[in-house]
């Protein structure tokens, strides 16, 4: 199915819920938030759904505050669309199952699950999807539409260093930069707006790194204990996992989150060819080359063993 459907969709039904994976990145954020306000300014009724609070930095975006936030959806709808997961369980929330469900995404493994699959692994963002949705829905973009297109953008090409970006993606920047919104300071809304303990965490996980394979692997490590010694907070922890790819010999880096459970949650960043997709893949993880993740058992020992193993 192509973006046609997707717009067909929409214009069919009335109302919408929308609603990304747990946890929400800026394009998790920024795609369902700007699409929603694309389908209300045609006269669609619109709510947003989503299993967490959005990040810190993030929770004063244009209609943020209008997310609901819980595990367990009611009410009637005409359609869920689901943005930026490979598969209906990554929201978390449950009462989504049995409606008709529109699923958007650019990740490398969707299990196409929905009544209506858009997937584009060309995409940087599905924010660059979103933008094409809302102009084939001939909705003029706003400065809140483009604020939040912005961010997904932005944060998902890691600050436009990753490889999937391409012209298309600075056309759409070209276009936001139009409605008026001022990159400078959105840019420092979205990365320069973290708290003094997320400062600290830094410093303690970068002192704590270990190095492996001449200095060409990073692995880094944190539970809740790190946190709050330093007075941080789970929103403080997002994009630490690329500081380490700064260093010049540093092809790529492994972030390992102890979670309440025990498990392990993994993120993984790399440069160029190294492709952590596939390493995410062997343990039902996902993503895209430069940037995955996945879940792991075991002792902490254990997990970091199999990783360097993996990644050499």
């Amino acid at each position: 199915m192509s973006l046609s459907n997707v717009v067909a969709a929409i214009r069919e039904r009335q109302s919408f819920v929308l609603t990304s994976h747990a946890r929400p990145d800026g394009d998790a954020l920024g795609s369902q938030m700007a699409l929603g306000l694309a389908l209300e300014s045609i006269g669609k009724t619109v709510r947003w759904v989503d299993h967490d609070a959005a990040p810190q930095p993030y929770r004063h975006f244009p209609s943020v505050d209008r997310i609901e936030v819980c595990s367990s959806f009611t009410g009637d709808v005409d359609a869920v669309i689901v943005m930026e997961c490979n598969a209906l369980t990554r929201p978390e929330v449950t009462g989504f199952e049995g409606k008709f469900v529109i699923n958007i995404d650019h990740h490398g493994g969707n299990t196409m699950y929905g009544d209506v699959n858009w997937f584009d692994e060309s995409a940087c963002a599905v924010c660059e999807m979103t933008a094409e949705i809302i102009d084939a829905l001939g909705v003029k973009w706003t400065r809140e539409m483009a604020t939040h297109l912005y961010l997904g953008i932005s944060t998902d090409t890691g600050s436009f260093r990753h490889a999937n970006i391409t012209a298309r993606t600075f056309e759409i920047c070209r276009r936001i930069a139009e409605t008026g919104v001022s990159i400078s300071s959105l840019a420092g809304q979205i990365f320069d707006s973290f708290s003094i303990g997320r400062v600290k965490l830094l410093g303690a996980m970068l002192h704590a790194m270990e190095l492996h394979d001449h200095n060409r692997l990073a692995i880094l490590y944190y539970d809740e204990e790190l946190l709050t010694r330093h007075g941080a907070t789970q929103d403080d922890t997002d994009g630490l996992v690329n500081m380490p790819l700064g260093a010049k010999d540093v092809q790529a880096v492994v972030l390992i989150k102890k979670q309440p459970t025990g498990d392990f949650r993994v993120s993984l960043r790399s440069k160029g060819d190294v492709d952590v997709r596939a390493i995410a893949q062997k343990y039902n993880g996902g993503g895209h080359r430069n940037a995955a993740g996945c879940n792991m058992t075991g002792s902490l020992d254990d997990v970091k063993r199999a990783l360097i193993d993996a990644l050499r």
